[in-house]
């Protein structure tokens, strides 16, 4: 190693010690807390203490920030409190300043890179957790958006990933309900991918061929000549942030059809091709003056085995035929191992609140209540009786697949929306195979340059 590269490790690591010591601060701190209300009985003000993590985590941005963002909408990974606070994170992060953006743009497209672009605004239109958007023009006149990420994000991203570790292991030790052990794995495989933009930018590709024929959805265009592994130039797309939307239209149709846009974004893309956006927050999409949507944000999207989708197909049709042997062949084939019937029936009560709008054949709003309450009940109810059998740990690939959910069903009950939701599911289950799946998906991955799921 040279001493110019001794000298880039080094700074490397000592950014990641500091980064140690900041996260060890506020997440240690805060876990101890925990600790000490659990087993020496202190007492804990559980909603100051959350508002606390949210402050602190909000602060350092990066990738933890982003874990507690998709934590927040998996049933029970985290106490209530803490997933409400978690939940307000989402894209509030403040932007920073001109002159760090000018120093990366450099540094991504050299010295000059002002030439490159006919306007490039100073100011951010957009700031989340692992970087922030600015508004630009192309040399030829396009509107586009340049997404930059922070800096020390890789040196960052180790750093949290043992923070959060230790958290789950905290919060295993007093309630073994759920084992996280394979959300943590999950967790980490995506937040490191979400560091390279390169292959968001091939994810956004492979959303644009996916989505080709739906008119109702549109995706941007990467730039490829204006990108990096750290800089994601793509086309902007003029829409307003959903809840803008509702203030202003009344129309449930308009709101209907709205609904019916973000389901097909996300779920077209799944039964055809077992591939989900796994990241439905509010500012990864904007709704247009007519109807359609803009989806954005590829960081996140999770590609799963034909098995996969076809177990999550299964287990519909054994609620749907009131087959329990089908229902066990569905959870087995997502890695469940030895389920006694006490347990099975545990898991079908959130499976059943998830499926439940798509088993009855008539226009209906996503739940039975216009709030998260009822769900949370349900959660409860099931985090009750995985506690009383042992506990269980879920496959990994229920971290997106439940976020997607979740996220698109809190979308829904915004809207108010009240459509046929069997009907819209066996419109994209129907005549479906695991085989021809497997050679479509294979060809839409290829073309693009992405690798199937092992």
């Amino acid at each position: 190693m040279s001493d110019t590269d001794f000298g880039k490790e080094g700074s490397r690591l000592s950014r990641r010690v500091r980064r140690y010591a900041r996260v060890g601060t506020s997440v240690g701190g805060l876990a101890a807390q925990v600790v000490g209300a659990r087993v020496l009985g202190l007492t804990l003000d559980r909603g100051r203490h959350s508002a606390d993590l949210r402050a602190a985590l909000g602060g350092l941005k990066g990738p933890l920030m982003k874990a507690a963002q998709i934590l927040a909408t998996i049933p029970d990974a985290l106490p209530d409190e803490y997933a409400e606070e978690l939940r307000q994170l989402q894209s509030n992060a403040p932007a920073m300043g001109w002159q760090f953006v000018r120093r990366r743009m450099r540094g991504e497209l050299g010295a000059g890179w002002e030439a490159r672009f006919r306007d490039f605004t100073p100011e951010a239109a957009a700031a989340a957790s692992l970087g922030q958007v600015h508004r630009a023009t192309g040399l030829d006149g396009r509107d586009l958006a340049c997404k930059l990420q922070y800096p020390d994000m890789l040196s960052a991203v180790e750093a949290d990933l043992r923070q959060l570790r230790l958290a789950f292991s905290v919060y295993h030790r007093y309630d073994q309900a759920i084992d996280p052990s394979e959300i943590y794995t999950e967790l980490a495989e995506r937040l490191r991918e979400e560091l390279d933009y390169d292959r968001e930018a091939r994810h956004m590709r492979l959303y644009g061929k996916i989505l080709a024929k739906e008119t109702g959805v549109h995706v941007p265009e990467p730039v490829a000549e204006l990108s990096t592994t750290r800089l994601l130039t793509m086309t902007w797309l003029d829409g307003v942030p959903l809840m803008d939307f509702i203030a202003r239209i009344a129309d449930v149709e308009q709101r209907n059809m709205v609904a019916t846009n973000m389901f097909r974004a996300w779920y077209v893309p799944f039964y055809e091709y077992g591939v989900i956006h796994g990241d439905p927050h509010l500012g990864n999409y904007t709704v247009r003056e007519d109807g359609t949507i803009n989806l954005l944000d590829y960081g996140c999207v999770r590609v799963f085995s034909p098995t996969f989708v076809k177990g999550v197909i299964d287990l519909y049709h054994a609620f749907e035929r009131d087959d329990p042997a089908l229902a066990v062949a569905a959870y087995e084939s997502w890695g469940f191992k030895d389920l006694r019937k006490d347990m099975l029936e545990a898991l079908n009560i959130w499976a059943r609140f998830l499926y439940a709008p798509l088993l009855e054949d008539r226009q209906q709003p996503i739940t039975g209540s216009d709030s998260g309450i009822y769900g949370a009940k349900v959660a409860g109810q099931v985090h009750g009786a995985l506690r009383r059998l042992g506990g269980v740990r879920p496959p990994r690939e229920f971290v997106l697949m439940d976020r997607a959910a979740i996220g698109l069903g809190s979308v829904f009950m915004h809207l108010k929306a009240e459509i046929n939701w069997h009907r819209m599911f066996h419109e994209l289950i129907e005549g479906f195979d695991a085989a021809t799946m497997a050679k479509r998906q294979s060809k839409a991955l290829a073309a693009v340059q992405l690798s199937p799921p092992a």
